[in-house]
């Protein structure tokens, strides 16, 4: 389906606490829940229901699941059984350990948790087979509600469960989040940085593990100390190597999370340790100070029990930290609020969001290495005014995330390879042309363009005005998109979209000449050939007399202009109402046509009787119209091809419609000049 432009204006940064209702019925939890108790019976949730399609989206169950609800599987359910925590959290049958990292993540933090999962719900004299669990999306905060009947298989949840089989609140969240993203296949495969963000509307940064910073550990604490959700894993280098166990137990492309950091004492020096949790218990880290490696038998039992230290197959372990950077790749931590990590203090960092669209044949224009498109994606202006507390530069996160593509995997949409690029401002009002990038470099830039939901980096620059470009790698391909700068001081955005402004020359009189030029005389002679003596055609005739006089145009490519292009000359030029042209309307309407092919043969770059709708912009523009991103889509959506290619005539015709647009505004004097898309959207 064909996206529709959504604007890069400003958005206010959203709380928890106004989490929006999701459910079909347009009612909330608790309202939902108090219907179940009057009626006596138990919630069956008709948006996600208790059947394949919840399930896979792409193949059948390997299995026969059974939906049971916990009251039909043990006989005391709990929803959470002496406090949540990161030992509720083991693996099924589902490929989503990305996400039970970052669940184990979030029971580390007591406040975060309760939000996302709220604590008063229970299997209770008030329990009606509902609940409910909140999730950050894109800027906005959602209540989900769920029925608990719970895919089973021989009495046994199948995917998400506690190590206690009577506790149920990691198994429903999970369900809930299946829920928000289409069904339990969807969840196959991702970052835990993405779960992170969904769990705290945080914003996530990556680090590669090999070329982390030297105070990586400090970086870590740090994280750990403000509550930060931080996640690792260990990259592989083929499909097959995807669960391969290393000869010290750690499992290549598996999701861990980080639980803990901190230093011991052994033989007389101090040792930093990094705590690491895998979803699933059975395979742990033997090298040193694994559980039962020798390294703890020279610390005491007080500080092994200040360390949590035991030795359970749990899938938690301690490892030196120097090992840690052996053996993992990557670290991915999200700031529950955007609070430095360089630094030895928290700041309250300000937060702008933009959301926008990436439009095929109109702002999809993908990366750099694609200059005659690059121009035309969305363009955000960034103001940097305060310089840093003790420093020269200002320091921002810029933060890019793609929309809902886990949701529409069931419609074949996978994650698009996303980046972005940041330019000096040139000083100039507007959206930026094609040569402004032909001839500036790129000022910063993601460090990769990568097929993640969100790509993030933090910058140093110098004060001033720049623009972020977010892009697609590839040109033509369509998403939502959301935009994230956290900023340590003031910063203020700008969407760079055009405003909407017409700027035509005063329409011609036609003045009798003393003598006709000799086109005029070939115009005249065709026109008493066709219309007889009261000089008018109608559209069928003015459709012969123009492609008769085109064809031996031999600079333009085109094919014949169609009955409804001349029926709506007429409707521009005609103004004696009786549906057919006069010679001398005809004259004053040939001056605007010749207008008009110059500007089609200025951006028909090839030659071929077609411009690209990438360059449509820039050729309204030298025709007198200054159109913003949404009014170009519909214009694009209207009269390009498949191939985004816009030929000659539906040129005419797009023209035609905006100057009759523009007489219809100036007769009103109408202010809100966005009204024109009446007339070129039908």
């Amino acid at each position: 389906m064909p996206y529709l432009y959504r604007d890069s204006k400003l958005r206010p940064p959203a709380l928890p606490g106004a989490a929006r209702a999701t459910h079909s019925s347009g009612k909330a939890y608790k309202e939902l829940k108090q219907e179940c108790l009057c009626k006596g019976v138990l919630f069956e949730d008709p948006d996600f229901p208790a059947c394949n399609s919840s399930l896979f989206f792409s193949e059948k169950p390997p299995i026969p699941f059974i939906w049971k609800r916990p009251t039909d599987i043990v006989k005391d359910p709990k929803f959470i059984l002496r406090g949540a925590t990161r030992t509720d959290i083991c693996q099924g049958d589902l490929g989503d350990c990305w996400l039970l990292a970052a669940i184990a993540s979030l029971t580390l933090n007591e406040k975060t948790l309760a939000r996302v999962v709220p604590l008063d719900q229970n299997f209770g004299p008030d329990y009606a087979g509902i609940f409910h669990f909140q999730f950050w999306q894109h800027n906005e905060w959602l209540d989900v509600v769920i029925d608990d009947r719970l895919p089973t298989f021989k009495g046994r949840l199948v995917f998400l469960h506690s190590a206690e089989h009577n506790e149920f609140w990691s198994a429903l969240l999970e369900k809930a989040y299946a829920k928000l993203n289409g069904s339990y296949e969807a969840l196959k495969g991702g970052s835990t940085i993405e779960a992170m963000e969904d769990f705290t509307g945080g914003v996530g940064e990556m680090y590669e593990v090999k070329k982390a910073p030297d105070n990586f550990y400090e970086i870590l604490e740090k994280a750990l100390k403000i509550c930060s959700m931080v996640g690792c894993s260990i990259d592989t280098n083929s499909v097959a190597e995807s669960e391969a166990k290393t000869p010290l137990g750690l499992i290549k492309g598996h999701a861990y999370s980080v639980t803990g950091i901190d230093k011991v004492r052994y033989l007389g020096r101090q040792v930093q340790l990094i705590r690491i949790r895998k979803p699933w218990g059975q395979v742990e880290w033997n090298g040193p100070w694994s559980d039962n490696s020798p390294e703890w038998r020279s610390i005491s039992p007080l500080e092994q029990r200040r360390l949590s230290q035991a030795a359970l197959d749990d899938g938690e372990f301690w490892m030196k930290f120097e090992d840690f950077k052996v053996h993992f790749d990557k670290v991915e931590i999200c700031n529950l609020t955007p609070d430095a990590l360089e630094d030895s203090t928290a700041h309250k960092w300000e937060v702008t969001i933009h959301q926008g669209s990436w439009v095929r044949g109109s702002t999809a224009g993908g990366c750099r290495n694609f200059l005659e498109t690059f121009w035309t994606n969305p363009q955000i202006k960034l103001h940097l005014t305060e310089k840093d507390d003790g420093q020269d530069d200002c320091t921002f996160i810029a933060a890019l995330m793609q929309n809902d593509r886990r949701k529409l995997k069931k419609l074949g949409a996978e994650m698009l390879t996303i980046g972005y690029s940041i330019y000096e401002s040139s000083g100039r009002d507007g959206h930026l042309g094609k040569d402004f990038f032909r001839y500036h470099p790129s000022k910063a830039r993601s460090k990769t363009y990568i097929n993640l939901r969100e790509v993030s980096n933090r910058f140093k620059l110098p004060p001033g005005d720049y623009v972020l470009i977010p892009t697609t790698f590839e040109p033509h391909q369509e998403a939502d998109f959301c935009l994230r700068i956290f900023s340590e001081k003031k910063a203020i955005t700008e969407d760079l979209d055009e405003s909407v402004a017409i700027d035509l020359p005063e329409p011609l009189n036609p003045t009798p000449s003393p003598q006709e030029t000799e086109e005029e005389k070939q115009f005249r002679a065709l026109f008493e050939q066709i219309s007889g003596k009261d000089m008018e055609i109608a559209a069928e005739e003015l459709k012969y007399v123009l492609n008769d006089v085109l064809k031996e145009t031999k600079n333009i490519k085109f094919k014949n202009l169609s009955l409804i292009s001349c029926r709506n000359i007429i409707s521009l030029m005609d103004t004696s109402g009786n549906g057919k042209l006069e010679f001398s309307e005809f004259k004053v309407f040939w001056e605007k046509m010749k207008k008009w092919i110059n500007i089609f043969l200025q951006f028909d770059f090839d030659k071929s009787g077609s411009m690209s709708s990438y360059e449509l912009r820039s050729a309204l523009k030298a025709a007198g119209y200054q159109l913003n991103n949404y009014l170009l889509q519909l214009i694009v959506l209207r009269y390009a091809d498949e191939q985004f290619q816009i030929e000659f005539d539906d040129f005419l015709n797009c023209l035609i419609r905006l100057e009759n647009a523009s007489r219809v505004f100036q007769a009103l004097s109408v202010k809100n000049k966005e009204f024109i898309n009446l007339n070129i959207g039908e």
